[in-house]
């Protein structure tokens, strides 16, 4: 192909380069408007336009790295959530879409923002925690994260939101809270079984381990923020996990046995289980 192809010529070589890939029509535009700093719409505008040499050997760059399975995030350095987009890098997992029922169902349980103090456990981007302070104004939202990079990350993202407001904190699930309780308390831990044969597939391969995989058959984080929890929650707050789609039972199980009410769970775009929260109450 010549050195200054059109847009057009451009996103149907990216196409068969990506063939048996997931999406290799949305991952060519997606990249193609990376390089060319444009909407899709410029790229259904102008199909005749031609690509520089310089931005051709990019674009063909980002695709060989596409075919090598690296994440389109990765490559972009962004990803969407909750109609936000976020800075994106190999330490920390990228936001996927299932997770905003988590933010949806967070939502339908705060009765007065003004009065309400919600935390983000193992935040990474900040996905999840700058998406609630983005509907709840007036709520006191927090976020913590263990890894120092991911917190850098999550303040950059926060700054980028223009959502300064909500106090990232470094370390572990709810150490850094101390003296602090919670209306709410929702987490997206690590819950993946480490021989899980889905860790050699797709994005997740590039992501990093300590993210994605949990001991107990993925079941170790969850756990141990269920046992701190009630320490930290005001009575009737809740607590609601993002798990994966055969550990409802499970989760709803540990929660019941700590003394939670009014389990739930509920369901991902794609009608599996995904979330399961509950109540706390203290006994009198």
């Amino acid at each position: 192909m010549t050195s200054k192809p059109s847009i057009a010529q451009a996103q149907a070589w990216a196409r068969q380069q990506l063939q048996g890939g997931e999406s290799p029509a949305v991952d060519a535009r997606v990249l193609l408007q990376h390089v060319l700093d444009c909407e899709q719409s410029y790229l259904l505008t102008w199909p005749e336009r031609e690509l520089t040499p310089a931005q051709w050997h990019t674009f063909q760059q980002l695709i060989e790295q596409r075919e090598q399975g690296h994440p389109v995030a990765h490559l972009t350095g962004l990803r969407e959530f909750w109609s936000m987009l976020l800075e994106v890098n190999s330490t920390t997992l990228i936001p996927r879409p299932d997770t905003e029922v988590l933010v949806e169902e967070t939502l339908k349980r705060v009765e007065d923002p003004a009065d309400s103090s919600i935390v983000d456990l193992g935040t990474g981007t900040g996905a999840i925690a700058l998406a609630l302070a983005s509907e709840l104004p007036k709520a006191t939202v927090y976020a913590g994260e263990l890894q120092a990079q991911a917190v850098e990350l999550a303040t950059r993202n926060a700054k980028r939101q223009g959502l300064e407001r909500v106090d990232i904190r470094q370390g572990s699930w709810l150490a850094p809270f101390a003296g602090l309780q919670f209306n709410v308390i929702v987490s997206n831990p690590p819950y993946i079984d480490a021989q899980d044969v889905h860790l050699g597939e797709g994005d997740v391969r590039f992501e990093p381990l300590t993210a994605l995989v949990a001991e107990e058959h993925g079941l170790a984080d969850i756990r141990a923020i269920i046992a701190t929890a009630p320490d930290y929650l005001r009575p009737g707050g809740w607590l609601l996990f993002e798990h994966g789609y055969q550990q409802a039972q499970a989760v709803q199980s540990l929660l019941e046995k700590a003394g939670f009410v009014q389990c739930f769970t509920s369901q991902d775009y794609a009608g599996l289980d995904r979330v399961t929260g509950a109540q706390w109450w203290p006994k009198p």
